[in-house]
């Protein structure tokens, strides 16, 4: 009997002691952010500024592991990887957020806000802020909005008025609203992946794509397009997600230093976005590669008349209050 005893407390102490290591011999909280961009875009610059945060502040206890240019995962691929445990941090456009809810499409929608500053209040409004939340029964949790700038329409022909673009294929994100955006300007929408943008210009496979200054420059997209034209017709934002299952994962001594770590990185990454909007714009000037065209406003009006159809259309899926909400925020 006492035999037995003895047996179950060597047991029980040993089974303590390896308890006592495996907590001992823990690696730090390993945090993989993936996304598809160029280091020295806003969004690389935030992914340096977080990995620096981090190190600073929980250091031992996380470790931030940034992967840029689609090294791991396509933002087309990345969301199902976050489900799977493999990725922790994406940012991918609004765009590819479709599948997860219908909601996020008000970005991708022509004209519809005036400037940067409108699209801020919005976001930072009821209204935005709620976006954030509106995947969560997917598994999906928004953790902050990262600017990429307004977009442009660069083109191998002169895009002046909305009739210039007929027939011309346009590369597109994975998004209904952008196809029905070209479709509308009875152009053709090719959807397909960003790290095969340049190869697809290059070769004249399609005719033109749409994007920010600083994704125009970054991925030289300026040095096989003769002509951009400055529409600033919709906006490239992000929103940087993580997973619930992960996000609830998190100890208590670690999630709010962390939440901190990534606001700062986002406040960053928008502040970085603003000032390279105007100088890669002129990089790309600069460089004689490529010429900018600059339209009238009764030009624009053109374009945003010809365009205007598609917020009915995505009306019902998106919601007439958030809509309005959108067009609330053109006012300062």
């Amino acid at each position: 009997m006492k035999s037995a005893k003895k047996l179950l407390l060597c047991l029980v102490l040993a089974s303590f002691v390896c308890s006592l290591a495996s907590v001992a011999f823990a690696g730090p909280i390993v945090i993989k952010y993936s996304h598809v961009v160029a280091e020295n875009t806003p969004k690389g610059q935030m992914g340096i500024k977080l990995k620096e945060l981090v190190d600073e502040r929980l250091k031992g206890k996380v470790v931030v592991e940034v992967f840029p240019n689609s090294q791991l995962f396509d933002d087309d691929k990345v969301l199902s990887a976050m489900l799977l445990g493999d990725v922790q941090l994406a940012a991918p456009a609004l765009s590819k957020f479709e599948k997860f809810t219908k909601k996020l499409q008000i970005y991708d929608l022509p004209f519809l806000f005036r400037d940067m500053a409108a699209i801020d209040r919005f976001q930072q409004g009821p209204y935005g802020q709620k976006l954030l939340e509106s995947m969560k029964d997917k598994g999906i949790l928004g953790l902050g909005y990262m600017h990429n700038g307004m977009k442009q329409m660069s083109s191998n022909d002169p895009l002046k008025t909305p009739g210039d673009a007929k027939g011309k294929k346009f590369r597109i994100m994975q998004s209904d609203v952008l196809q029905a955006q070209f479709e509308t300007l009875d152009a053709v929408p090719l959807k397909a992946p960003f790290s095969e943008v340049f190869t697809l210009l290059q070769t004249k496979a399609i005719d033109g794509q749409e994007n920010s200054w600083s994704n125009i420059y970054s991925k030289k997209f300026h040095e096989v397009q003769p002509y951009i034209t400055e529409t600033n017709h919709g906006v490239l934002d992000y929103m940087l997600v993580t997973s619930v299952e992960f996000w609830n994962s998190l100890p208590a001594d670690v999630k709010p230093v962390l939440k901190k770590c990534i606001d700062e990185a986002v406040a960053h990454n928008n502040k970085v976005s603003d000032a390279k909007s105007t100088e890669d714009k002129k990089k790309i000037l600069d460089s004689g590669r490529t010429t900018i065209i600059e339209l009238t406003d009764a030009e624009k009006d053109k374009w945003a008349d010809a365009m205007k159809p598609v917020w009915k259309k995505f009306e019902g899926d998106i919601g007439k209050e958030m809509l309005d909400a959108a067009l609330a925020s053109n006012k300062k």
